[in-house]
């Protein structure tokens, strides 16, 4: 009934690396504690500040870190963020996540370190390109232990989408003090 073939961990005691603690970052790192990880996080700009939870270097959080999620806005400062150098310092064991922009990534420096075994896994969201151009290199990876891709979604539950219009609706409201 069960199926032992593969190896698969909890999160109980894993390190939790954020890139990014704005308010996802921050709804990201409640959910991981409830798991039982430590969570450490880089703030991009170092305005967010989140107590509670360690703020480190950025090469701090590559070298410790089991998982890596970003949350963070596309900028000068995070374009190509996450490049050969930064899967590099990472653990082989790192699963990554991509959950902010696609150019914060370079593809081709992902699609190495899966390749190479310089981090065990990713789940990515977003691409630099969408939908996903025939040339992509993570197609090269056709592995789905290895990644996952899915189709820009993440922010798009039916729900998620109902309250973004009315958002939409409040502001309109507001603007014409109605």
């Amino acid at each position: 009934f069960s199926h032992f073939g593969m190896n698969f961990h909890e999160l109980h005691g894993m390190t939790w690396g954020i890139i990014g603690m704005g308010n996802i970052g921050k709804r990201v790192a409640q959910i991981a504690s409830c798991f039982g990880c430590r969570i450490i996080y880089y703030s991009t700009t170092g305005h967010n500040t989140q107590a509670g939870y360690e703020c480190v270097s950025f090469d701090r959080l590559l070298s410790e870190s089991d998982i890596v999620s970003v949350h963070a806005p596309l900028n000068d400062s995070t374009r190509g963020l996450m490049n050969r150098d930064a899967f590099s310092r990472m653990k082989e064991s790192a699963i990554f996540i991509n959950v902010g922009r696609g150019p914060i990534v370079v593809e081709e420096d992902l699609a190495a370190a899966l390749e190479e075994g310089q981090i065990a896994a990713a789940g990515i969201d977003v691409l630099c390109k969408e939908p996903m151009s025939a040339d992509n290199p993570l197609r090269r990876i056709t592995d789905s232990s290895r990644l996952i891709i899915t189709p820009h979604i993440a922010w798009a539950p039916q729900e998620a989408r109902k309250r973004l219009m009315d958002m939409v609706l409040d502001n309109i409201r507001n603007y014409y003090n109605i």
